[in-house]
């Protein structure tokens, strides 16, 4: 079980996990549907200032897998989207499948390191799943590798994403010891919400992540006495 937490985080399990769909249908949607999702989505994106369809932000999918999210999205009236998976198989794959549905991108990139996103370029980041799968050993005390992952990971999106934009992190994993990892360097302003857990169900945590020191949409400025 360790090795394939630790495999998790290589593009080359996840190329040949890929690399076995019929092209068709998706393999796997990791954790939560949108249908799951759709609450925490019309409070944190639908209804937020700046945010709305009417503003056409650009999302970013992070890892974004064969998730069917963005269609979902799109369908909902937000047409910019980038869909960054390390997994080549995966890129081609969804590239072919979804290439009639327009302000949709694959592009294969490595989110620890997005070579050809702009500074600031980028409204909503999104990820379900993607950081987990840098996790593994003991949560009291992370491994050195996967320090260096998520701070690299946190760093880039908090480079990509736009001052005013926000990062939504959707996971399983107790927020004691997600905020140790969001928070090591002090980038970011966080807000943990409970998801599910109702009739006895499992809760899971929807992360609403914005730039530390920044004014955001829809709240007051301060101004000096």
């Amino acid at each position: 079980m360790a090795d394939l937490d630790v495999a998790l985080g290589k593009p080359e399990y996840w190329d040949e996990h890929y690399s076995k769909s019929d092209g068709e249908q998706p393999t796997h949607e990791w954790f939560r549907s949108f249908e799951d999702l759709e609450d925490f989505f019309h409070q944190n994106l639908f209804t937020a200032p700046g945010l709305t369809a009417a503003d056409d932000p650009l999302i970013l999918h992070l890892g974004s897998g064969d998730s069917v999210i963005p269609l979902e999205l799109s369908s909902r009236g937000y047409s910019h989207h980038i869909c960054a998976d390390f997994a080549p198989a995966l890129v081609s794959m969804m590239s072919e499948r979804h290439k009639e549905v327009p302000g949709i991108r694959w592009l294969q990139m490595d989110v620890r390191d997005m070579v050809g996103l702009a500074d600031k370029s980028v409204s909503v980041a999104f990820d379900k799943g993607t950081l987990d799968a840098m996790l593994h050993g003991s949560p009291w005390s992370p491994p050195a590798d996967v320090l260096e992952n998520t701070e690299k990971y946190m760093r880039e999106v908090h480079r990509v994403l736009a001052d005013d934009g926000v990062f939504l992190y959707i996971t399983f994993r107790q927020p004691h010891f997600m905020r140790i990892l969001l928070q090591r360097h002090g980038l970011w302003n966080l807000d943990c919400q409970v998801l599910g857990g109702h009739d006895g169900g499992f809760e899971y945590f929807g992360w609403v992540i914005r730039k530390a020191g920044v004014r955001q949409p829809g709240t007051p400025e301060t101004k000096e006495s």
